[in-house]
């Protein structure tokens, strides 16, 4: 399995970018979850939303809800995070990581039932 996260940069606040993470390496039986992590310096990781691929369904932490969108290109094999309204609480290293087994929706922030992960992606919100 390869991960490969892009779109992160600075972005003043109030404004928007879209991450994408290209996946490969996975069967036609997988059922893959993509999920979103983040991470600002001295905090611990963050779980930030997820979507399943089979079937685009979706789930956010409380503090992205509303503001950041999950969807996937299922023949381009990749998940994207449009985040809008950004303020400087969002700035951190952005992560896709990747799961082949069905999850409980109520597990899919948690970052331990992930098996693959991408290299990150710098998001720097500020004036």
């Amino acid at each position: 399995v390869q991960l490969q996260a892009s779109g992160g940069g600075l972005v003043q606040p109030g404004g928007s970018l879209r991450l994408s993470c290209a996946f490969s390496g996975f069967a036609p039986e997988h059922y893959i979850t993509v999920a979103w992590f983040r991470q600002a310096p001295g905090k611990e990781r963050e779980g930030v939303s997820s979507i399943t691929i089979r079937d685009g369904s979706t789930t956010y932490a409380a503090s992205v809800k509303g503001r950041f969108t999950a969807s996937r290109d299922r023949a381009r094999n990749t998940a994207y995070l449009q985040m809008n309204y950004l303020s400087p609480e969002d700035t951190g290293v952005y992560y896709c990581a990747t799961r082949k087994v069905r999850l409980v929706m109520s597990a899919r922030l948690d970052a331990a039932q992930y098996d693959d992960w991408g290299q990150g992606t710098l998001v720097t919100v500020s004036s």
